[in-house]
């Protein structure tokens, strides 16, 4: 499933071609995704201009002058395809604008979502009513994961993973960051001390960083509005490197929990 990073690579490429401009097309092409399709989805967005474009947690947010945010969500195939040649049969919701350009939503596994709210209601919608802090930004630090924390003797990635806790993180960058703070993904919350904690924010923050520069990571059928893939891949510390070398010579081990795969170095992470 696309994460944090890939989301972001997501609204860059859009905002290139979106921002500004009036839809003069809004065309679900089926009634439903992961969930119904608003009905009126069409009519509110076909002659409202695009305000802007942002994000939250692993959710798009196409904004518009009408009042309107259409919430958008990736799944686990989901991608946007720009200027399109032709339309596919996947291409789900189709957006075309006043200069021309088309941007199509091709979703085959249809895990994706569409929704739209008044802005006034976007913190108070049920994908985000309850969502922690955004992790990059200042109201995420050592201070307020401790506070998230102090009372949760859960395994410290099962912790980093719930959206009420911090929002938008993935199994992926999860073990990157756990890997570059040096602290294994077993280790129970309450017991991580704030010190370590600190370093364990900063890893989190830079792992993220260093991912948006890369264009995100190419998993499955994830690429940018434009096709680029994402090239952090090949900077994975541990995760997918099962058997292979950590820096520290040791090899990188694999557990599974909750049915997700954790990488890991026990030489490393304590």
């Amino acid at each position: 499933m696309p994460e944090l990073p890939e989301v972001e690579t997501t609204v860059a490429g859009l905002r290139s071609v979106l921002d500004g401009q009036i839809i003069v097309r809004a065309e679900p092409r089926r009634a439903d995704l992961r969930w119904p399709i608003p009905v009126d989805l069409r009519q509110r967005l076909t002659g409202a201009r695009v305000t802007g474009l942002g994000r939250r947690a692993k959710y798009g947010l196409i904004h518009t002058d009408r009042d309107d945010v259409l919430i958008f969500h990736l799944g686990m195939s989901g991608r946007w395809r720009v200027d399109p040649v032709e339309i596919e049969k996947h291409d789900h919701f189709i957006l075309e604008t006043g200069a021309g350009r088309v941007v199509a939503l091709n979703d085959h596994r249809r895990f994706g979502s569409l929704d739209i709210v008044r802005t006034g209601e976007l913190d108070a919608h049920r994908h985000f009513a309850l969502m922690g802090p955004e992790p990059l930004s200042d109201d995420f630090d050592a201070r307020a994961l401790h506070d998230a924390l102090k009372k949760r003797s859960a395994p410290i990635k099962a912790m980093l993973l719930n959206q009420h806790i911090v929002a938008g993180l993935g199994n992926i960058y999860v073990c990157e960051a756990l890997h570059m703070a040096g602290i294994a993904p077993t280790t129970p919350a309450t017991r991580i001390s704030k010190p370590r904690l600190e370093k364990l924010v900063a890893a989190i923050k830079d792992v993220l960083i260093a991912a948006i520069a890369a264009g995100g990571s190419t998993l499955r059928d994830f690429a940018a509005p434009d096709g680029e893939l994402g090239y952090f891949a090949k900077d994975w510390l541990v995760y997918g490197r099962e058997g292979a070398a950590c820096h520290c010579g040791a090899p990188v081990l694999r557990r599974i929990d909750s049915g997700r795969s954790t990488f890991y170095c026990a030489k490393c992470q304590k």
